[in-house]
Formats: C-alpha cells, sequence, structure tokens
C-alpha cells in the first residue's frame, strides 16, 4: 500500500460559517478572514494504492461550473487534481475507485465532466471524469443527497449527482448503524457518521502498521478539533459533538493519526492529552508516515 495527498485546489468559505458558535475573535487567530471574513480551505483529497486497486477518496469541487458558481467560493491556488495525479505518475484513466464521503459539491465535484467546451456556448454532456472506475456511496446517504432537505439542498447538486448512477458505475455500500464499521477492503474499514450530513463515511486506513482516519468533515481542520467547534453547516451539530467526543477518546487511546481535507496548512497530526483537552501533537505530512 501507498498513500498520496492530492491538492486539487483551495477555496474561500465564511469564518463564521466554519466554526459556528465560536465568536471570530477566537477562530480567527486559527484561521484569519479576509476583508469578507472569508477563510481560505484546502480541497485535499487522498489517492490509496492498495495491491491493483487506485482509491481515491474525495476529487474536489471540479471545474464544469460557471464562472457565477466559482465567484462565490473563490477558488485558487496553482494545485488541480490532474497536476496532482501527475506528480505522483497516474492519470484519471488508472483510477480504479473512486470513494465519495458524501456528495457535497466541494467533495465530489470533479467526480463528472462536462464533454463540451462551455466558454464556446457548447454546453456538452455531463460524463463520469474516472472512466474506468467504480464510484462508491451508501443508500441512505444517497436518498438525502437526491431528496435533500430546504436546509442542505444548495450543497447537493443534481450535476455532480445523478450523473454517476446514469453511467452505470456508481455501487453502493452497506451503512453501518452506531458504531460500527464495515469493510471497504483488507486494509480500509468505514466509519459512518450523521451530524453533518446523513451516513457520511470515513475511512479508516491501516498503513504501515498505523492507523490513519480520513476526517472528512467531522473535523475539516485541525481547528476543529476542540469538541464546541462544528461548523454552522452541520445538519445536526449536538450528534456532531457527540460523535467528537467519542471518536477523539478512540483515537487518543489508539494513537490514530487524522488526516484533514480542508485544513489550508496542516495534512495530518497525531492527539494529545492537555489540561485544556485532547489537542494536536505532532503536524506531518502523509508522505512521512
Amino acid at each position: 500500500m501507498k498513500l498520496y495527498s492530492i491538492n486539487t485546489g483551495y477555496f474561500k468559505l465564511d469564518g463564521g460559517a466554519m466554526f459556528g458558535v465560536v465568536p471570530k475573535s477566537i477562530w480567527n487567530k486559527i484561521n484569519p478572514a479576509d476583508e469578507n471574513n472569508m477563510c481560505s480551505w484546502a480541497l485535499r483529497c487522498l489517492l490509496i494504492k492498495d495491491g491493483n486497486r487506485l482509491i481515491l477518496v474525495d476529487n474536489g469541487m471540479g471545474d464544469k461550473q460557471d464562472a457565477k458558481f466559482f465567484s462565490y467560493y473563490y477558488l485558487h491556488g496553482d494545485d488541480s487534481l490532474d497536476r496532482s495525479l501527475t506528480r505522483y505518475g497516474f492519470r484519471r484513466d488508472d483510477i480504479t475507485d473512486v470513494f465519495l464521503t458524501h456528495l457535497h459539491f466541494d467533495h465530489c465535484g470533479g467526480s463528472i465532466i462536462r464533454d463540451g467546451d462551455l466558454a464556446a456556448g457548447q454546453a456538452g454532456k455531463l460524463v463520469p471524469a474516472f472512466k474506468n472506475a467504480t464510484y462508491w456511496s451508501n443508500e441512505r446517504h444517497w436518498e438525502t443527497a437526491t431528496k435533500p432537505n430546504e436546509r442542505e439542498k444548495a450543497s447537493f447538486l443534481k450535476e455532480n449527482i445523478f450523473p454517476i448512477k446514469e453511467s452505470g458505475q456508481l455501487k453502493f455500500i452497506q451503512a453501518a448503524n452506531g458504531l460500527s464499521q464495515t469493510k471497504f477492503s483488507e486494509n480500509i474499514l468505514i466509519r459512518f457518521v450523521n451530524g453533518h450530513t446523513e451516513a457520511m463515511m470515513l475511512p479508516q486506513i491501516n498503513y504501515n502498521g498505523k492507523t490513519i482516519v480520513y476526517m472528512a468533515d467531522l473535523l475539516p481542520s485541525q481547528g476543529h478539533i476542540p469538541i464546541p467547534y462544528i461548523m454552522a453547516y452541520d445538519m445536526q451539530p449536538l450528534i456532531t459533538l457527540n460523535e467528537k467526543k467519542w471518536f477523539l477518546n478512540e483515537a487518543l487511546e489508539n494513537n490514530y493519526i487524522l488526516f484533514f481535507e480542508h485544513d489550508p496548512k496542516y495534512e495530518c497530526c497525531t492527539l494529545h492529552l492537555t489540561e485544556k483537552g485532547i489537542k494536536p501533537k505532532d503536524f506531518f505530512k502523509i508522505a512521512e508516515i
């Protein structure tokens, strides 16, 4: 097995939305906002080479939306999905599995591309970006994403979701309940959490004798490790709070490594117990493990 950090760029979101009830006077020290109260966040994915499989966990925002859409999110930086794959000697067609933690646009937007030149007025057909891959979700989350509530529907874009099923490349994983986990491969278990959105999936990877957990939006950054630091985007924040509590205690006890999808600076960290609770201990890159 080999792990690769795949950065697809950076985007901006409102700092208050990202930290919920935490005052700006506190969170602004963690990730300083610009003049519009916007903070920069990574769109960091994970590529797992596991035997004959090449598994891409999430795939960023993609580039098929129009200029108005991107004006809301200030996509920036020099990284892209293709450039990051090329850096390690891979192409999109090499991907065998696309594992989608959940179907919010910043996690699955790169799943589908538009087969046409939008700038030239050619709308084009929406087709899978990874033509040789199986796309993985689960039925509970798929139901939420395709029949969204009014509060969450702006995060579930039809053009990112329905073409996956129409392609015939979609498969569902059986969602576990409670603290149960589902086996995805010999070295990868899946944890299910429900506070951010219904049945979000977190890969837990056995790698070089260590346990790495891809945090998705349970802990989007190291700044979200304190228990009350919960995004306003979460559908059920009190469930998120309890999920964070049991996960962080388990991670501390078992010396898990946390991999952050949205932290603009840090890829990974371990944890330790301090007088003020569980805090990050050491920061490092996935390549250093």
